[in-house]
């Protein structure tokens, strides 16, 4: 416990752990609270999430850690692994707080501190909202601005005026009034300072109340305004200069809504809900270096909020679930958009291991889960996961995106485990798969000799084409590969695809193979500008 007057970096990291705590304790309650902005039913598991990922950065801390090290943990920690819309603001908020914080915290200190938060996180949400998590921040600025004379002043005005403001919540937004509850981020938001009151002053900690004694009414979210309507919630985390990210917000404002950008000095975590994802992805890979992609599809929402209403808080598993491998931003958002139910980061620059596919397993949540390779490398590491998990696994030797993209169209999360195998490998063996990368040595090929810095065309037999430039490779492996009996082209773009070598390919298509139909997709996978599909 603190002075009565200041606190310091032990006090801040017991404050982090309570918090954590708390949230986890609330997060169903604070799941079933959520219709707003987007009633998807996880606020209170991101914001613990959240919370987590700071937990962990100062569990690696040695026990005596200054000011410095629990600040930078927090910043860090909330700044990685912060989940939705909630979870971004909440680790704005926290960085605001923690960003001037000295060795010991004054009461002038909290105070300064609280309004940074809230003005951070304000800057932070491109199109603010009150009645949300924000009000409640800002009615903590205002309560404990009422009475600041000493630090307990300061904190019980700050939990006095966010509980205030979340109260009032339901006046600012009608959304919760016709639903009769709370703004559920605002809740979450709340038991910091119940946290803060107890590592202080030894407040008793609240209890969760049970989710069955909450009278929501969940008929009503629906007729209330909801950015739902927009199909999926995209993140990820961006490496990019600090001069591109007005430019970047600019682009995202135009495509989406519920646009909350956190970081800096090189590294933001993002996240937009929007209907165009390749778009979203393309952003960020315009501005920056893009990586931990993850897709919601927020057309799944109506369906969970009414297993919400009758007490479930997490959307049930899919009998058969799907876990792909893909590399590159847009390749993993295609995945989920198509119904992979987890995406590993991974292809043939970067395989990943036995323990990924294994975690990524047991996420799903599923009793049968197929996995989705996408490389041949990566089909021997999958074929061990069935062996290591309490769930039957079976593997669909797909060796490329293309492969990946065809298994999932006759994917049906409803049916047996043996069905979907049959129906994928059967929609595989339909697909002709072909990629386009450059040579980094000398070889012989059935294609002819390749030098060094040559642009090659792979197919299923090797080395197809040879070129002195992407197109030349391009259009030698298509024309190797395109029959008479085609009809379909899907061409995955990838991080160095330029736009006028694509348009000349395109040409070529429509000169060469006029009746075959052309799909685009944006995969931002490296080293391989393009990937092919023919089926």
């Amino acid at each position: 416990m603190s002075s009565s007057n200041q606190f310091g970096a032990g006090d801040l990291r017991a404050l982090m752990e309570t918090f954590a705590g708390l949230l986890d304790s609330h997060k169903e309650v604070i799941n079933y609270l959520n219709v707003y902005p987007v009633p998807d039913g996880d606020t209170g598991t991101n914001m613990a999430l959240t919370l987590a990922s700071v937990v962990k950065a100062l569990g690696e801390l040695p026990a005596n850690a200054s000011m410095a090290e629990v600040k930078k943990a927090i910043a860090h920690g909330s700044l990685m692994g912060a989940r939705g819309n909630s979870g971004v603001i909440l680790s704005q908020l926290l960085r605001g707080l923690v960003a001037d914080f000295e060795d010991e915290v004054t009461a002038s200190h909290l105070l300064e501190a609280l309004a940074n938060a809230n003005r951070l996180a304000r800057e932070a949400v491109v199109r603010p909202i009150e009645g949300t998590i924000l009000s409640v921040a800002l009615g903590a600025v205002d309560g404990a601005r009422a009475n600041s004379s000493t630090l307990e002043e300061v904190v019980r005005g700050a939990l006095e005026g966010a509980n205030k403001a979340l109260a009032h919540t339901p006046e600012q937004l009608d959304v919760l009034k016709k639903a009769g509850v709370v703004d559920s981020g605002g809740t979450g938001l709340v038991l910091f300072f119940d946290a803060l009151a107890h590592v202080l002053y030894a407040d008793a900690l609240p209890e969760p109340p049970a989710v069955s004694s909450i009278n929501r009414t969940i008929e009503n979210i629906a007729s209330g305004h909801s950015v739902a309507e927009l199909s999926h919630e995209v993140m990820f985390l961006l490496n990019a200069d600090d001069s591109v990210m007005g430019d970047f917000r600019a682009s995202w404002a135009e495509i989406g809504d519920s646009i909350v950008i956190v970081g800096g000095e090189g590294l933001y975590n993002c996240h937009i809900h929007t209907d165009d994802v390749d778009a979203a992805v393309a952003a960020g890979e315009t501005a920056g270096i893009v990586s931990d992609v993850r897709i919601t599809n927020l057309s799944e929402v109506d369906e969970e909020a009414s297993w919400v209403s009758e007490g479930t808080v997490r959307a049930p598993a899919p009998r058969t679930a799907v876990v792909a491998v893909a590399l590159g931003a847009g390749a993993s958002a295609l995945m989920s958009s198509m119904g992979a139910r987890e995406v590993v980061s991974g292809g043939q620059t970067m395989n990943p291991s036995t323990a990924d596919l294994v975690e990524a397993v047991l996420a799903t949540g599923s009793q049968f889960v197929t996995i989705l390779p996408n490389n041949k490398n990566i089909i021997p590491v999958a074929q061990q996961v069935n062996g290591l998990v309490d769930v039957e696994v079976a593997v669909v030797p797909t060796t490329s995106v293309v492969e990946g993209l065809a298994a999932l169209i006759s994917y049906n999360p409803s049916g047996e485990l043996a069905e979907n195998v049959r129906n994928m490998q059967s929609a595989i063996a339909d697909v002709i798969s072909g990629e386009v990368t450059q040579s980094v040595r000398d070889t012989d090929s059935d294609a002819g000799l390749v030098r060094a810095g040559d642009w090659i065309g792979l197919g299923p037999d090797g080395i197809a084409s040879i070129g002195d430039s992407v197109v030349a490779a391009s259009t030698g492996l298509l024309q190797s590969l395109v029959t008479s009996t085609s009809e379909i082209l899907t061409i995955v773009e990838g991080s160095g695809a330029d736009g006028d070598d694509t348009a000349a390919i395109v040409r070529f298509v429509a000169q060469s193979f006029p009746d075959l139909e052309v799909e685009m997709h944006r995969g931002g996978q490296p080293l391989y500008p393009y990937y092919f599909g023919i089926e």
